[in-house]
């Protein structure tokens, strides 16, 4: 009997699209004989790799599940107190079925189309009117990536804010330590000095661009931050307030303390602790800070008809317009996570979230009591839900017998305990802890007092809208949760063909471990031996992604692409820097970059020299070598992307590599575009020194409607020390601090490209690859007799995504983004608008989607250009035509005055659209120069949606 895994339980057939079959037929359409030949024709052969990866063979779905099974079951799910930002918090079921478990909402693309993102552009407003309301600040942003960063980006907006050139920032002592340790790493390279000292007694504010403050502090104190507030400010400083959104239910919010910018975590409304993340940093700001503030802001417009609509507003302030003027390097943020925290604070109301923070510091205050009673009494008299307790010489004992009752508290230094409660702490586990402190008493003995300061209880009102004081039953939530996922359109629904972008399938099996409690209860700070499953994934996880890449070591840490680029940029200036080359700080940049790599270089000290592209696309190598030489006692790097942002394999990429070198730089490769080069190709091997690896893309982690994303990065052997340490793992001694908060950076969402791999193994990774290159070719090929095709490598190829043309049509009144929006009546999301090259369209199909659906994307594309030559033929004009008015709507369809010179039919149903299967657009085209002058960013009152619709 053949011992073969059947064919039922392989796992590639089930990832890659076509068939064998259809790829024959499409390799036939695209002119070569073989898949192999086409990679010949497609790849430099100059880089191609000649050895297979040595990941072993693809595993099917059960026993890529067990193998999980068996790694989580190596790690230990203790009680952890430990506090620091991270807490144990209930994930409401109906929230975890019908969002974090549901592809409708975590297959959905950043909402740059909003036509179709309406669903979670509410949810993100929701978000973001419930950090306003909490912090009483008036602008908040849709999510940035966890807490520490978003403290850095604190500071980064107090110094674009502040009138005065300076350079020195205060930081409060008792902030989370990794929360300080971020804040270092990202002012070193800027030039800015970080002051840490106590805000009462050691608050010099002369010469401060800013200072934040923890509320409550690290050690659960809480203070009254108001005359240190003053007093900066006074001095022409600005305040950042790194606040917990739960105390924040009964303390006076940062906003009315006086703080000019607040930040913190939503991790803990219903989000796992998951070893370190993701979890939903938030950022909120005065109004007149708001053009500085980084990330995504939602905001309300207007459509076609005059309706309300959402959309992600004042766009041009960010990195992919600005560059190395960008408020921030941030792409990816946080959206899923921000999400599912919206909504349990819609789920549990304001009366629910205040319910839920009193009942936990009732149980502090028991707690507090007795650790009293046994002579251990806390060190802060006020404190929400975190206390410091002097142990002295104990200190060792009293951890050692809270693990033996499998609870980990924290060890503030040699003679100090921190304990924080948490909405699942217990009756049962405060008397555990007082075990563990030498004493046995019931709960039942003690009566809950207040702790807060009076001085400081919150007496304003907050999520007083509507959508916080509805969806309380379940049967609410679960069908105001429906209607928002039927008004986006995900890759759950059809293609998302975006260039650079990598819409891909996410497998299911891949998705299920990461609500596995051995996964997702993890405190990022829990002893190491807790975490053995983690660790052995994560060795075994970066052995993979160095043996796709060719590099020979990484780091998990970083929690985004963008985070990666970062931290590669600061491993290649701390290289220079420990060869005593610290004049190296010139960055080149071929102009056809990603938005991202510019404003990651000005992050990191570097100064942007922009390199020219030639006529097909490719990086200009006379203009490199020429810059290289100008600046060759300063040349620190050259950020490149390969294949080039055009979609095409550069010829010449080993030369470009050794241009720099020659010339004592480093090559930064930008590994947006791995996915045509898993099994074909190692960037380590031909010539890069680092890359980041956007496991968003490449490795299947979902896109989350924008986040999470996962940007580990890989380096050669030379710049291994300088990868991003951490305090918890070296006590800070690393030549380069974190660049996020946990130590292994978004950790819950690892087992996915963990899992993607194994699924795959050698040979489906190097097919996946294959076909990503093969789709692409296929629709090039298909609609280049209909549109030009911009940028192919000398025999004719494109690598994994394609550039079409539509510039020749704006003298006829037609733009990109009119096919943009037309492509939403076919059921599809537009590919990447205007990027690299304005008016165009850069089309990226993935390894995932069939021939069918490849053809029907072909197929409306072509229906489309006919559109367009029915203006060229005189028969309508461009402003009569479907194509300006897209998206319809149903509103379209119902219209008793229909002026149009086409048919409803053909403007709600091109091409024979089914009815069936027809996706209808929320509203109509979204006016975005109204949405920018008019920002709202926040829930608009309900009187404001009756006068939309007078």
């Amino acid at each position: 009997m053949s011992s073969e895994k059947p064919l039922t339980q392989d796992f590639a057939p089930r990832h890659i699209g076509p068939s064998p079959q259809e790829r024959q037929a499409m390799l036939e359409a695209v002119g070569v004989p073989t898949l192999e030949a086409l990679i010949e024709e497609t790849l430099p052969a100059s880089i191609r790799q000649s050895e297979p990866l040595s990941i072993g063979p693809g595993l099917s779905e059960a026993e890529v599940l067990e193998h999980l099974r068996a790694l989580a079951a190596e790690n230990q799910v203790y009680t952890s107190l430990i506090g620091q930002g991270y807490y144990g918090t209930f994930l409401p079921p109906v929230i975890q079925r019908n969002i974090l478990e549901n592809p409708a909402w975590y297959t959905a693309y950043t909402p740059y189309q909003p036509e179709i993102s309406q669903g979670r552009l509410e949810a993100l407003l929701n978000f973001q009117t419930m950090v306003a309301d909490l912090t009483g600040l008036p602008v908040a942003n849709a999510s940035l990536l966890d807490e520490a960063t978003a403290a850095a980006e604190g500071m980064a907006v107090a110094q674009r804010g502040c009138k005065a050139p300076r350079t020195r920032f205060f930081a409060d002592r008792h902030l989370h330590p990794q929360t300080l340790a971020v804040l270092q790493t990202r002012a070193e390279p800027l030039g800015w000095e970080v002051v840490v000292g106590d805000p009462e007694a050691s608050l010099e504010v002369e010469g401060l661009f800013g200072a934040i403050f923890q509320y409550p502090d690290t050690l659960g104190q809480i203070r009254d931050l108001r005359g240190p507030i003053q007093r900066v400010k006074a001095a022409g400083g600005l305040v950042v307030v790194a606040a917990d959104l739960l105390a924040l239910t009964l303390l006076t919010p940062p906003g009315e303390l006086g703080a000019d910018i607040a930040v913190g975590s939503t991790q803990r409304f219903g989000v796992p602790m998951g070893y370190g993340g993701p979890h939903a940093g938030y950022i909120a700001v005065r109004e007149e800070l708001k053009r500085a503030l980084p990330g995504r802001l939602v905001g309300v417009s207007l459509d076609a008809r005059g309706n309300r609509a959402y959309r992600l507003a004042l766009q041009t302030r960010e990195q992919h317009i600005r560059r190395e003027k960008a408020t921030s390097n941030i792409c990816t943020a946080q959206v899923l996570p921000a999400v599912i925290a919206s909504m349990y604070a819609v789920y549990h109301g304001p009366q629910g979230l205040r319910a839920i923070a009193w009942e936990i510091h009732r149980k502090t205050s028991v707690l507090a009591q007795g650790l009293a009673r046994l002579g251990y009494a806390p060190l802060n008299p006020h404190f929400f839900d975190t206390l410091t307790v002097p142990t002295g010489s104990k200190t060792e004992a009293i951890l050692a017998a809270a693990r033996a009752r499998h609870i980990n508290l924290r060890k503030v230094d040699e003679g100090h305990i921190g304990i924080a409660l948490d909405e699942t702490t217990t009756p049962q586990v405060v008397e555990a802890v007082w075990a563990a402190f030498g004493g046995a008493m019931a709960f039942a003995e003690f009566t809950p007092q207040a702790h807060l300061p009076t001085a400081l209880r919150r007496t304003s009102s907050y999520l007083t809208h509507p959508v916080f004081n509805r969806y309380h039953t379940e049967t609410e939530l679960l069908r105001y949760l429906r209607r928002l996922a039927d008004r986006d359109l995900a890759l759950d629904r059809a293609m998302i063909p975006l260039g650079s972008c990598t819409m891909k399938l996410n497998p299911t099996a891949a998705m299920l471990p990461i609500t596995w409690p051995e996964f997702a209860q993890l405190h990022p700070f829990a002893p190491l031996e807790q975490a053995q499953g983690y660790q052995k994934l994560f060795v075994q996880l970066s052995r993979y992604l160095a043996e796709i890449t060719g590099y020979d070591a990484v780091s998990l840490q970083p929690n985004s692409g963008a985070q990666g680029e970062y931290a590669g940029l600061l491993a290649i200036r701390a290289y220079h820097r420990a060869r005593g080359e610290a004049q190296r700080n010139v960055c080149l940049i071929p102009s056809s970059a990603h938005g991202t790599n510019p404003a990651s270089a000005q992050m990191a000290g570097m100064e942007v020299v922009v390199v020219a592209c030639d006529a097909r696309g490719y990086v200009d190598l006379a203009d490199l070598e020429a810059k290289a030489r100008q600046y060759a006692d300063r040349l620190a790097a050259v950020m490149v992307t390969y294949p080039s942002t055009h979609g095409v394999f550069e010829e010449e990429i080993g030369t470009l590599c050794e241009i720099v070198h020659r010339y004592g730089g480093q090559v930064y490769l930008d590994g947006a575009n791995l996915n045509a080069q898993v099994g074909l190709a190692k960037p380590g091997q031909y010539g890069a020194d680092v890359s980041h690896l956007n496991l968003h893309k490449t490795f299947a982690i979902p896109h989350g409607g924008g986040g999470p994303g996962m940007g580990p990065i890989g380096v050669k052997k030379h710049l291994a020390p300088f990868l991003p340490g951490h305090p918890f793992l070296d006590g800070g001694t690393a030549p380069v601090g974190p660049v996020s908060a946990a130590p292994f950076g978004s950790a819950s969402i690892l087992p996915i490209s963990y899992a993607y791999i194994r699924l795959l193994g050698s040979e489906g990774l190097r097919q996946a690859s294959q076909v990503a290159i093969l789709n692409a070719n296929y629709i090039a090929c298909r609609l280049e007799p209909h549109f030009p095709v911009l940028y192919k490598n000398a025999r004719g190829r494109v690598a994994h995504e394609c550039i079409i043309d539509l510039r020749p049509f704006k003298a006829i009144g037609i733009t990109a983004e009119d096919v943009a929006k037309r492509l939403i009546d076919f059921g599809f999301h537009a590919p990447t608008m205007s990027f690299p090259v304005p008016g165009t369209l850069m089309i990226e199909p993935t390894e995932s989607e069939s021939k069918a659906e490849l053809d029907r994307f072909i197929a409306a594309m072509i229906a489309i250009r006919e559109e367009i030559a029915q203006i060229e033929r005189g028969q309508l004009k461009a402003e009569e035509s479907p194509l300006h008015h897209a998206p319809h709507t149903v509103l379209d369809l119902a219209d008793e005055n229909w002026p149009r010179k086409y048919t409803r039919a053909q403007g709600c149903f091109p091409a024979g659209q089914s009815p069936l299967d027809k996706y209808w657009s929320p509203v109509n085209r979204v006016d975005n120069v109204y949405g920018d002058r008019h920002l709202v960013c926040t829930c608009p009152p309900l009187e404001e949606y009756a006068q939309a619709a007078d």
